[in-house]
């Protein structure tokens, strides 16, 4: 396996108010951890809930006896969102915060995933790229309900409104789920940073252009800043090497 992780604040952004982790090596029973978040909330309520909240999840994973993945992430983010919750109601300034979350973990050719909001995952091979998430958005709800193209729906005024997010409210949703991994596929994990100010076909010609892991991240950055740089821009990128023993 061969990652590299980078985030940006992004050309109009005073703060950054994403957060990543990225671990090749075994956190907890899970044999890698990958997580991008992305926060919302005040001048120092996003960052601080992308941060707070990537520290719970770990943290939770880390002691967790469990072995299933989809139960390890589950129970990890159940513990975020109660901390996150207890936080905003015991300091003002942080009211109302919150933050989407990505998490992945390989476990051979299987791809463990959850999210909460619009933060993504993609993979990417000889087939072109696919987003194997699916945003908790409100446009992506009028997409569902046929009411707005999906090509519609990057330029739409209420893109940026999310319908679930950690810390927003005292239950928390997330979608976790297995995928299959094919020999010649990549991951790709972002904040919306990236997928606001680059087309998904872009971003492939950008991956498929450069032979080194570290110059397609760096690129894929510099093409969201060339292209307004309108929010903070975080992305992990995995080559998984599969069949390796």
């Amino acid at each position: 396996m061969k990652t590299f992780s980078m985030t940006d604040k992004g050309r109009t952004r005073e703060t950054n108010q994403d957060f990543v982790f990225s671990s090749e090596k075994p956190v907890g029973n899970l044999q890698n951890l990958f997580i991008v978040a992305d926060g919302m909330g005040g001048h120092n309520a996003g960052d601080y809930a992308s941060r707070y909240a990537i520290e719970i999840i770990v943290k939770e994973i880390m002691e967790c006896r469990g072995k299933e993945p989809a139960a390890i992430f589950g129970r990890a983010i159940a513990q975020a969102n109660a901390a996150l919750v207890k936080k905003a109601a015991e300091d003002v300034q942080l009211y109302g915060m919150g933050t989407t979350a990505v998490l992945a973990t390989l476990e051979g050719n299987s791809l463990w995933v959850a999210n909460i909001g619009d933060s993504r995952l993609y993979l990417l091979g000889e087939e072109g790229i696919r987003q194997v998430t699916r945003d908790h958005s409100l446009v992506e709800e009028m997409v569902l309900r046929g009411e707005l193209r999906k090509s519609e729906a990057r330029m739409h005024p209420d893109k940026n409104i999310i319908t679930r997010a950690i810390g927003a409210t005292e239950d928390v949703n997330a979608d976790i789920f297995e995928v299959e991994i094919q020999q010649d596929e990549q991951i790709l994990m972002c904040t919306d940073g990236l997928t606001n100010m680059v087309e998904d076909e872009e971003v492939l010609a950008i991956v498929r252009g450069r032979e080194d892991l570290v110059e397609r991240v760096e690129k894929l950055v510099e093409r969201a800043n060339e292209n307004g740089g309108k929010d903070n821009i975080t992305v992990i990128m995995i080559e998984p090497f599969l069949g390796e023993v």
